[in-house]
């Protein structure tokens, strides 16, 4: 008997070993084909470790001031350099993240979640109820997104949860477009059909037929919006009616000192614009590279 389960054993490995480097080969036939999407793929786990590991890797406390260290350059303490205050601009960079990333990823979870569901059941149901929805979301449409979360964040106040808010409404449009499109693309095909003649309910359909079906497009619109929530996360920040002053947001960095002081210290402007920059480029080439990698049309493109 032990010898039977030992044989098995034996057995199988080979075949979990060649799935695991099946997978390996996969990833890396991906990675040959999309080498822009690889780097940038690489470059967001990079950025989701500091996010997560800000406590640890940080030197300073973000809102620690050393007197008497104020607009210094690079130095073996302050890898880059302090502002005005004498704050360690590497430290602030660094927490900067973890609030830049937390602010994009709720904003576009939310702002994604509900546009995706609000365009899943209009693009299903179309009658009076498609139509009042699309209007509406044509109105938010017709707002630029900073304007819309500008008024938001007027009516609601600022503050981290309110500019989440305010990132994830202006989001929720675009989104529903997509799913709309998706679901009325896929609504008249066959096995819609057969699932509505089994006797299968809207709901049924709708998050077991439907719904992956549509997911792809949603996930690649969900990375590339990501890179418009932090830029619209840090324009708030940036113009003063975004998050605390306290809090280290590359946006806030930029508003709060750099137009002063940039040009007696550049670091002060040039590494927050270089986080930013380095971020949206990333979530951007990401999303590229997946809507490639899953739209059948363009697997065959270089």
């Amino acid at each position: 008997m032990v010898e039977t389960a030992a044989q098995a054993t034996l057995a199988t490995y080979p075949s979990a070993l060649s799935r695991r480097r099946g997978r390996v080969a996969r990833l890396l036939k991906m990675a040959r084909r999309k080498p822009l999407g690889a780097i940038s793929l690489a470059i967001i786990l990079l950025i989701i470790f500091t996010a997560l590991a800000a406590d640890v890797i940080a030197p300073a406390d973000p809102n620690r001031m050393f007197p008497g260290q104020q607009l210094q350059g690079p130095n073996a303490v302050h890898w880059l350099g302090t502002d005005n205050f004498g704050r360690d601009i590497l430290s602030r960079v660094i927490f900067g993240t973890r609030i830049s990333l937390a602010v994009g990823v709720a904003a576009v979870v939310f702002g994604v979640a509900t546009g995706a569901l609000l365009g899943l059941i209009s693009g299903y149901l179309e009658g009076v109820f498609d139509l009042v929805v699309q209007r509406l979301l044509d109105a938010l449409m017709s707002l630029p997104a900073i304007v819309l979360a500008l008024a938001i964040v007027a009516a609601i106040g600022p503050g981290v949860l309110n500019v989440m808010v305010a990132v994830g409404v202006s989001q929720i449009p675009l989104a529903s477009r997509v799913a709309r499109g998706s679901v009325l693309a896929e609504k008249h095909n066959v096995y819609v059909d057969a699932a509505r003649v089994i006797g299968c309910g809207a709901s049924r359909i709708l998050l077991r037929h439907l719904l992956p079906n549509v997911t792809a497009p949603i996930l690649v619109l969900a990375t590339v919006t990501l890179a418009s929530a932090i830029i619209l996360e840090a324009s708030l920040s940036f113009l003063g009616v975004g998050l605390p002053a306290t809090e280290p947001s590359w946006g806030g960095m930029l508003s709060q000192n750099a137009r002063r002081w940039m040009l007696v210290q550049p670091n002060i402007a040039i590494w927050p614009g270089v986080a930013i920059t380095l971020s949206v480029f990333s979530w951007n080439l990401l999303g590229d590279a997946l809507r490639d990698l899953w739209d059948p049309r363009l697997r065959g493109a270089t």
